[in-house]
């Protein structure tokens, strides 16, 4: 049998009794150099800049070769360059009869220390086009054999299908070096379980939420770790129907659970379950979300509300208690005076009469003011006609405590803004007064912007908290506008509220 054939099958065998492709080629190089009885073999591919680095060598176990292929394994070539580079450019192979000589071949010294020789160089060809260089040093000066090239363009075929192999399986490695990446950077939960229930992957924000560490939890049932005991049953006959069938009942929705923590404790979870697309039985992946902190703030948001609405419905009865007892009763006595001024003056009783006429302006004059000061406590006229600085401005001069206004901005806002903002300082102010005795309140408001900022603070006794009826009402009236309000309030040290509100020039 020629050469060339053996080498042939000797490489076929090669590719084809190895598992993974890395192998393969190192095991193909091997039988290239044995079947020829020649020294050294390697592969060459281009980079991502097109330019030709070493991707595998053999060599036989002579000592005088290791430094010709250390050069070999750091040395970079251009198209063109050295006999890889030309062969890569051209398509086509050469051959050397004598390397030492080949005023063209970078390693020339090298191969006469190491007694290479004859050289071969080979297009690895694939369904992409030439796509490396094999190359083969042996130890003899041999004439060009149009025979053994002719085999060894076979060979290159032979590497260019284990060429698109390597290609695969290093893209599905990316590709699972990608997912777990992801998996690992992961902010929510992510349980991988297979068939039998059990997990295979268990992510950090897993470990994070659950108290389970992933080697804890990798191989046990997922039923056993996190799902809540009335529940297990349930999913294992789920899992069970799922196997038998194929018809899903849960996969691809989103549902909200129950979840079990490694303490035993509980957390309202939203879960998605998917099958995997890999081969073999059913792998499924679980996508789980703690929803603790959406429940908790749309329980706040409903009893905000209920808040706001029994808060004007409390306002409401106030206005109704303050017209009736004030207001009105000076009105009706206003019309008692008139009526007794008209029934004096029909009896030409002018004396009485002024005297009645008298009452009736002093009565109209108190009804006034009454209805102005409640409209004062509903909305201030002077907020809605000047803003901010002559309403806040108004405020502090009618404080019983010093207070002084450091900032507030001099362009008007949004109505509602405006108005939180008021009725912060004015909430800030009396609780000065009347619960914290204080001596100073400074007063700050300021826009960047994009946030308005508006802070009340005193040198009182402090021990003020948000669950007070007035800061309560602050509190819903700013969420109503997407805002927040915090009170800094330690005892003996006075207080700081602070309210933060999104407002866009």
């Amino acid at each position: 049998m020629a050469i060339g054939v053996r080498t042939e099958q000797a490489v076929a065998r090669a590719v084809a009794g190895a598992a993974e492709s890395a192998e393969a080629l190192h095991r193909a190089l091997q039988a290239v150099c044995e079947s020829l009885g020649w020294s050294l073999a390697a592969t060459w591919e281009p980079d991502t800049g097109d330019v030709l680095r070493c991707t595998d060598l053999w060599m036989a176990p002579d000592p005088r070769l290791e430094a010709f292929a250390d050069a070999t394994r750091s040395l970079t070539l251009a198209p063109g360059e050295g006999l890889p580079g030309r062969v890569f450019a051209s398509g086509e192979p050469a051959w050397i009869t004598d390397a030492t000589a080949d005023p063209q071949l970078p390693r020339r010294a090298l191969a006469a220390e190491a007694d290479l020789h004859a050289a071969i160089g080979v297009p690895i060809v694939s369904g992409r086009g030439v796509c490396g260089v094999l190359e083969c040093f042996g130890t003899d000066a041999v004439d060009a054999d149009p025979d053994l090239l002719a085999s060894m363009e076979v060979v290159g075929g032979l590497l260019g299908q284990l060429a698109e192999r390597r290609r695969a399986e290093a893209d599905v490695h990316l590709s699972d070096q990608r997912y777990r990446a992801t998996l690992q950077a992961a902010l929510d939960p992510v349980v991988t379980m297979d068939h039998r229930g059990r997990v295979i992957e268990f992510n950090p924000a897993a470990e994070r939420v659950f108290g389970w560490r992933s080697d804890e939890a990798v191989g046990r049932e997922m039923s056993e770790l996190i799902v809540p005991e009335e529940l297990r049953e349930p999913h294992r006959a789920g899992l069970a129907r799922y196997l038998a069938t194929e018809e899903p009942k849960l996969l691809d929705q989103r549902i909200e659970v129950e979840a079990m923590r490694a303490d035993g404790s509980r957390i309202p979870v939203e879960l998605t379950i998917t099958r995997i697309d890999v081969p073999g039985p059913p792998v499924f992946t679980g996508h789980l979300r703690d929803i603790t902190d959406r429940l908790t703030n749309e329980a706040e948001l409903r009893a905000s509300r209920a808040r706001i609405v029994e808060a004007a419905d409390a306002a409401r009865r106030k206005i109704e208690r303050d017209l009736h007892d004030g207001a009105q009763q000076q009105l009706v006595g206003l019309a008692v005076n008139l009526r007794g001024a008209k029934a004096r003056l029909a009896k030409g009783d002018i004396a009485t009469t002024d005297e009645l006429l008298d009452e009736a302006v002093e009565d109209l004059g108190e009804a006034i003011a009454q209805l102005r000061e409640l409209a004062r406590g509903i909305h201030p006229a002077v907020l809605t006609e000047g803003g901010l600085q002559p309403a806040l401005r108004g405020l502090v001069r009618r404080s019983p405590v010093p207070a002084e206004v450091v900032a507030v901005p001099d362009a008007r806002l949004d109505p509602a803004i405006e108005s939180a903002v008021y009725f912060l300082v004015s909430e800030g102010l009396t609780n000065a007064v009347r619960h914290a005795g204080a001596t100073q309140i400074h007063i700050e408001v300021t826009h960047d912007g994009e946030l308005l900022a508006a802070e009340v603070r005193d040198d009182g006794a402090g021990g003020a908290d948000l669950a007070g009826g007035g800061l309560r009402g602050l509190a819903d009236r700013l969420a109503a506008l997407d805002g927040r309000l915090t009170v800094v309030s330690p005892a003996g040290d006075g207080t700081i509220l602070r309210a933060e509100v999104p407002c866009v020039s």
